[in-house]
């Protein structure tokens, strides 16, 4: 919490407490699946902390979360600061409203359950985290090797530095001589208006604004270039700043660690077009798997090779591993994405709407990925977890992930290439 918030201190004892109780329960979900495949507990133990745990994160993202949201939000506001219990629930309620409302359009709704049963609210929140977690998977897959393989390095050498620097230097020189140019015609002119009379009287007024002055239109000409050098210059200075960037990052391509990413990059960029590929041929086909991956994995390579292999208790412990390394990261990439946005765009004022606001896309995140989790699950480890959430439509979010997927991937791949065509050096002059 104060690694994440160190810039902008955060005050208010409810925003942390609500953050830490959201980061706490979503990883206790990710624990109560490590004992699901590891068998500790009863299983009617782990199926009461299973709906005391889904319990209480859903009252915090639907209930608390979002009230307290539009509470700091009307809080800033000086003119509703009297009334702002009274907004806030106004706020709230047109919260509850359009998330209702999100269930019209998929699924994801059964006349069974009530109106603030598990299912109904886990199935919503689903749906936005189902969302968010496949915006940044396509973008991650795609960005990944971009950013890792040395291939997509630009060639930058120092005379192309050196070049770029050279212009930098000689266009604050221009915009120094054309300042220095203004300045001594500004001086000319004061003192020529000290030396004759000046008109008084507001018809004098009038005719010293309608009149210009011997130079003044040189000066307003002069300004013009000045801003347009200073538009340049900054331009150039950001080049330069991405050329001295891509240089260090070619520099540290060529150390054992930077071979070891650009390793990494291949087997990501493999990963990511089987990814796309796997999610079109899904989307066509109207396809969900019903073996984990694990499973079937295992069963082919044992069929092909045709060798003894116990399938049942070789898929259990590469299971725990896989799901164990798909936690990991995924709670290390959300904070470190979170991170990032919260320096991007936060302030001492709207710090704790931001965190509130980065608590309830976290919890939402960290339900989503148990509902995906559970296809990576053998099937004799998904009874609990498919009990407590209840009748949903798991076929639906593996689509809608897929949709998603696929759409944020390829825009990622146009938007890189994009950026990637629009490099500094591109535009140099040999």
């Amino acid at each position: 919490m104060r690694q994440l918030f160190k810039d902008y201190e955060v005050r208010q004892y409810v925003v942390q407490v609500i953050f830490s109780v959201t980061f706490a329960f979503s990883c206790t979900m990710f624990e109560l699946i490590i004992f699901e495949i590891l068998g500790v507990l009863n299983s009617s133990s782990r199926y009461f902390h299973w709906k005391m745990n889904l319990c209480v994160i859903l009252l915090i993202l639907v209930f608390m979360v979002p009230f307290y949201i539009g509470y700091f939000i009307v809080s800033n506001i000086r003119l509703l600061h009297k009334r702002r219990l009274i907004f806030s629930c106004v706020l709230w309620l047109t919260f509850m409203y359009f998330f209702w409302k999100l269930g019209d359009p998929f699924p994801i709704l059964s006349p069974k359950h009530g109106i603030l049963s598990i299912e109904q609210l886990i199935s919503r929140v689903g749906v936005i985290g189902v969302t968010l977690m496949a915006l940044l998977s396509g973008f991650g897959a795609v960005n990944c090797p971009y950013t890792y393989m040395s291939y997509f390095l630009r060639n930058v050498t120092d005379t192309d530095i050196l070049a770029l620097e050279r212009r930098l230097l000689q266009t604050m020189d221009m915009i120094i001589s054309k300042k220095k140019r203004m300045a001594v015609a500004r001086r000319t002119m004061f003192q020529k208006g000290e030396v004759h009379n000046k008109p008084s009287g507001f018809w004098g007024m009038i005719k010293s604004v309608t009149t210009s002055a011997p130079g003044s239109e040189n000066l307003t000409l002069i300004q013009q270039e000045v801003d347009a050098l200073e538009e340049l210059s900054r331009q150039l200075f950001l080049e330069t700043a991405d050329l001295y960037a891509t240089k260090e990052r070619i520099e540290y391509s060529k150390t054992f660690k930077g071979k070891y990413f650009n390793f990494l990059g291949y087997f990501f960029s493999i990963y990511c077009v089987w990814k796309i590929f796997m999610a079109t041929i899904n989307i066509v086909f109207d396809r969900v798997g019903k073996t984990d991956p694990v499973t079937r994995g295992i069963e082919i390579t044992v069929n092909y090779l045709g060798i003894q292999f116990d399938v049942k208790f070789w898929s259990q412990h590469i299971s725990f591993i896989l799901v164990g390394i798909i936690i990991v990261t995924s709670i290390r990439g959300l904070l470190i994405t979170l991170t990032k946005f919260f320096y991007a765009i936060s302030s001492s004022k709207s710090s704790n709407v931001i965190v509130l606001l980065l608590a309830q896309i976290m919890g939402m995140y960290f339900v989503s990925s148990v509902l995906l989790i559970r296809m990576s699950m053998p099937l004799e480890y998904r009874t609990i977890i498919t009990e407590v959430l209840g009748e949903l439509q798991f076929n639906f979010y593996h689509r809608w992930f897929d949709v998603i997927f696929l759409v944020s991937a390829l825009s990622s791949i146009l938007f890189l290439y994009l950026a990637h065509k629009q490099a500094p050096e591109k535009h140099m002059t040999p």
